[in-house]
């Protein structure tokens, strides 16, 4: 891309008023013939190495080189094609989609942020059929709600695996946080997301039934705006139409936990950088970035502690509930540079407002699948016990079979 962002290589009559690729070259990359997912083309988040293509990670600071995706090959080899890659909120440390490029714009409301850090990634998935090469699925990271919170504010859906799951591997992915991060995708639907979970683990999806199904449902008083209150509710009372049994579930705020942790590592992968009095990230993130680094040693392990803690919590619930039903954001999507979201229980830096609802299950490693609402650009995150991925999908399948997404 130039400087100002306003070309991409290889495409001149590409449209990109949204900022959302960071590269596009000539021709895409081919997957094989034959394959599961011939026929599909995908993005591929900035974070992903692949040969040939450069990788910034969104910013204009060095970055360390991860070596090449295993998970891109893969699909590759499954015989999708990869189209190009797409930006990202800067090195993925963040959920607007801000970067050093000019940052990425909503695909529908102009002026307003599309989530991230996977901005990108959505963007692409949620103009696919335009004009312009778009895709069908997208791949993109999770690190604290970087594929949820794109997804459900640009209408999409999105599917972050379990914590080291076997197939979703983030060998040659620049990393972020290697205690919460995750690679995993976005698509229009969950069946394009279980076309491609099935094509990568080689086991076929069903759709599961809710009958019966006890569905925990963390909604945090004041936690989200009267909007997306209202739009939990109403998908709510839709799983209980197809049978499953509701009741409130219980769970602490656990950013006490997940900033340290994510903001330490972060500062660690890029070290090299932040030897440099200026390295050429945005304000913000070499705040953070210097934030993590000044951190002491047992400040980081009593977040590790924390982080246990919590894990036991979550573990209790598993008890009681099969399903944890929530909010994946607290508001409709915000304008670019807003930084204080309006909640039912009053205003809040944003950052923390989102970061509340869907940092707990990348910091925990459990499988969460945000879905669209009837709302617009309001999405839910439905979790589940960790290994429970297959299940997972096949209930969401269940629900679009059903035309309750």
């Amino acid at each position: 891309m130039s400087a100002d962002g306003s070309r991409l290589p290889g495409s001149p009559d590409f449209s990109d008023p949204q900022r959302a690729w960071a590269y596009l070259p000539a021709q895409p990359r081919e997957g094989q013939a034959g394959g599961p997912l011939s026929g599909l083309r995908f993005s591929v988040k900035d974070l992903y190495g692949v040969e040939g293509w450069p990788l910034t990670a969104s910013t204009r600071a060095p970055v360390p080189a991860p070596g090449n995706s295993v998970l891109v090959r893969r699909l590759l080899e499954l015989g999708a094609s990869a189209v190009g890659k797409t930006h990202l909120h800067e090195i993925a440390l963040g959920i607007t989609g801000m970067n050093g490029y000019g940052g990425t714009e909503h695909p529908t409301l102009p002026g307003h942020s599309p989530g991230g850090s996977s901005s990108g990634a959505a963007v692409s998935v949620a103009l696919a059929g335009e004009k312009g090469g778009q895709v069908d699925f997208a791949l993109g990271t999770d690190t604290g709600g970087s594929i949820r919170v794109p997804a459900a504010w640009c209408g999409v859906a999105g599917f972050k695996p379990s914590k080291d799951h076997p197939d979703y591997s983030l060998a040659g992915v620049l990393p972020l946080s290697p205690t919460c991060d995750h690679a995993g995708p976005l698509a229009r639907d969950v069946t394009t997301l279980a076309r491609v979970h099935t094509a990568l683990t080689g086991r076929q999806l069903e759709a599961q039934a809710w009958s019966g199904l006890r569905v925990g449902l963390w909604l945090p008083e004041g936690w989200t705006d009267r909007p997306v209150r209202e739009a939990v509710e109403a998908f709510a009372a839709r799983l209980e139409g197809v049978g499953a049994n509701l009741s409130p579930a219980v769970l602490p705020e656990m950013l006490d936990a997940y900033t340290p942790i994510v903001l330490s590592e972060a500062a660690q992968v890029h070290r090299e950088a932040l030897r440099q009095d200026d390295p050429g990230f945005t304000p913000f993130t070499l705040g953070l970035l210097r934030q993590g680094a000044a951190l002491a040693a047992a400040e980081v392990d009593a977040a590790h502690a924390r982080r246990a803690d919590h894990r036991e919590l979550l573990d209790a619930l598993w008890s009681r509930f099969d399903v944890l039903l929530a909010p994946a954001v607290p508001t409709p999507p915000p304008l670019i540079g807003q930084d204080t979201a309006e909640l039912e229980g009053g205003p809040l830096p944003l950052r923390r407002a989102v970061l509340r609802l869907t940092a707990p299950f990348s910091l925990l490693g459990v499988p969460a699948l945000a879905l669209p609402t009837q709302a617009e650009y309001v999405g839910v995150q439905l979790v589940m016990a960790r290994g429970q991925d297959d299940r997972l999908l096949g209930l969401g399948l269940a629900l679009e079979m059903g035309g309750i997404t």
